[in-house]
């Protein structure tokens, strides 16, 4: 039986290598992608609350299995963005990016938040990622053509949190 992942918000100086391996490790997305990821660690790192960037980070025996970042939009009134939520292959399909997502949702919803948009490509190796958005709850909002590059667009997905959630 596998132990479970502990989860945890701080964002230590390790973190910054460790998100940017577990991204290269789904072999999905492009070196700016993984620039990208590590970006958002140093942001958070760097600036701390003002950066606007948080992180919930899922760990076990010291090595981070997943993460999500998330934050909220400047200049909405109660919506959020998550920004990346990444699962080690290895560990998918075990329920971790499903608790990841609920204790995002939990935290924002906290804070009185109403929405979290998910974006994601529509590329068919992207598929289960859209259906692992459709079977928690989020609907595809708009789908922006060729967003990402020529064939590749980009798909909006939100999910409106219940109130007190």
């Amino acid at each position: 039986m596998t132990e479970p992942a502990t989860l945890r918000e701080e964002v230590v100086p390790a973190d910054e290598a460790a998100v940017r391996a577990l991204v290269a490790a789904t072999r999905r997305f492009s070196p700016a992608e993984l620039e990208v990821a590590a970006e958002l660690v140093r942001e958070r790192l760097g600036r701390g609350e003002a950066s606007g960037y948080r992180f919930l980070l899922a760990e076990r025996d010291g090595r981070v299995l997943g993460y999500a970042c998330y934050g909220a939009i400047a200049g909405t009134a109660g919506s959020y963005d998550l920004y990346w939520i990444v699962v080690h292959p290895a560990e998918q399909g075990r329920g971790l990016g499903r608790c990841l997502l609920r204790e995002v949702e939990q935290r924002v919803s906290a804070t009185g938040a109403r929405r979290v948009y998910a974006e994601t490509s529509a590329r068919s190796d992207y598929a289960p990622t859209r259906a692992f958005y459709a079977a928690a709850g989020y609907h595809c909002e708009a789908t922006l053509r060729d967003f990402y590059a020529p064939g590749d667009h980009k798909v909006v997905y939100v999910k409106v949190l219940s109130p007190g959630r």
